[in-house]
């Protein structure tokens, strides 16, 4: 039985003050535009992202899918990072969806796109064999390295790259909230070098259920269109729209007690039998390596231990802070973790601490 925890943020639940406010919200038909409460959450969200308008949806996958329905056509180009979620995590949706194809990067040391990797890449629109190369996305924080901050000074890089180049560009924030609160940089400014940006709401910030995407109102006009088609209108969502409202007044700032427990449980693990820091946290992410592509049955003997994993890949771990864990919880579950970890790394050689 899993007692603490860390797969995901995404396991968090609503806490009593914000099921209080989803009991009591102000309701109505949001497919019509009538939920009072759903146009708060939206109007308040494009506000604090410095866009013109914002559209609640279900999920991130569901948000980052609609950015690329509502800036690209079918037989366009969609670039990305070989390992963001909108190519890793969302069943190639771009294809699928919007028929557009999609051009992997994959990046420098740091996990970013610079103009330096995308440019030989770029072609002549005019070229009748050419697809017409329209969107860039990028991923922040960065999932695929462990919660890093996406630099801002690239982010703004390519914003000179995609203007040069007539494209667009997309983040999928889900965690932009961490980056802005771990960086000091307010998200305005995080969000600004991009056209449009998607934000969750069910994952750090605690609320149970919804996505935002953000952006231009014309492109959210064809987005809120292309959610229809997709089955994402909604009725009454005020009851959900409500607890998302709660997390943006209430669980922001309390996302640095997050990022502290995971620097924590790191700092706790790190010199563990048979385990290794991928990297040094940034925000709520602990990613831990252990040697021999191990990782499944390390992470299969610490949920057996009580403490929820992810095997990352082969040779990693992946441990997720949220607001449903303590300090005491930390400690706990790192006690928990070097104990499991002992009669595997008895079969394994130890592994280094990265640097």
């Amino acid at each position: 039985m899993i007692d603490i925890d860390l797969r995901s943020d995404t396991v968090t639940l609503p806490t009593q003050a914000m099921r209080h406010a989803m009991a009591t919200a102000e309701l109505g038909d949001d497919v019509y535009g009538q939920d009072p409460t759903v146009n708060r959450l939206e109007q308040e969200t494009a506000e604090r992202l410095g866009k013109e308008a914002a559209l609640f949806v279900p999920s991130g996958t569901m948000a980052n899918q609609l950015a690329v329905l509502a800036q690209t056509s079918s037989g366009h180009e969609l670039w990305a990072h070989e390992a963001c979620h909108v190519v890793d995590g969302e069943q190639a949706g771009a294809a699928v969806l919007g028929r557009v194809q999609t051009r992997m990067f994959r990046g420098d040391d740091d996990g970013a796109l610079s103009p330096d990797d995308l440019r030989p890449w770029l072609r002549d629109s005019a070229d009748p064999h050419s697809p017409h190369q329209t969107l860039i996305a990028v991923e922040n924080t960065m999932g695929y390295r462990g919660g890093a901050i996406y630099p801002l000074s690239r982010l703004e890089e390519l914003r000179l790259f995609a203007d040069s180049a007539g494209m667009r560009i997309h983040i999928d924030g889900a965690r932009l909230w961490n980056a802005a609160v771990a960086s000091g940089v307010a998200i305005d400014i995080l969000a600004r070098p991009a056209d449009t940006v998607s934000v969750c709401f069910s994952k750090s910030l605690g609320a149970p259920v919804g996505s935002a995407l953000a952006g231009p109102a014309d492109t959210i006009a064809r987005a809120r269109r292309a959610r229809k088609l997709l089955g994402g209108g909604m009725r009454q969502a005020g009851v959900i729209a409500a607890g998302a409202l709660h997390a943006l007044t209430h669980h922001v700032e309390r996302l640095r007690d997050d990022h502290q427990r995971a620097g924590r449980l790191a700092e706790l693990i790190a010199d563990g039998p048979g385990i290794g820091l991928d990297r040094t946290p940034e925000t709520n992410m602990v990613i831990a390596r252990v040697p021999g592509g191990n990782a499944a049955r390390a992470a299969a003997a610490i949920c057996e231990a009580g403490v929820g994993c992810l095997a990352w890949d082969a040779d990693r771990i992946r441990f997720v802070i949220h607001l449903g864990v303590s300090d005491d919880d930390v400690q706990d579950a790192a006690a928990r973790i070097l104990a499991a970890l002992d009669p595997v790394a008895e079969r394994a050689p130890r592994a280094r601490v990265a640097t």
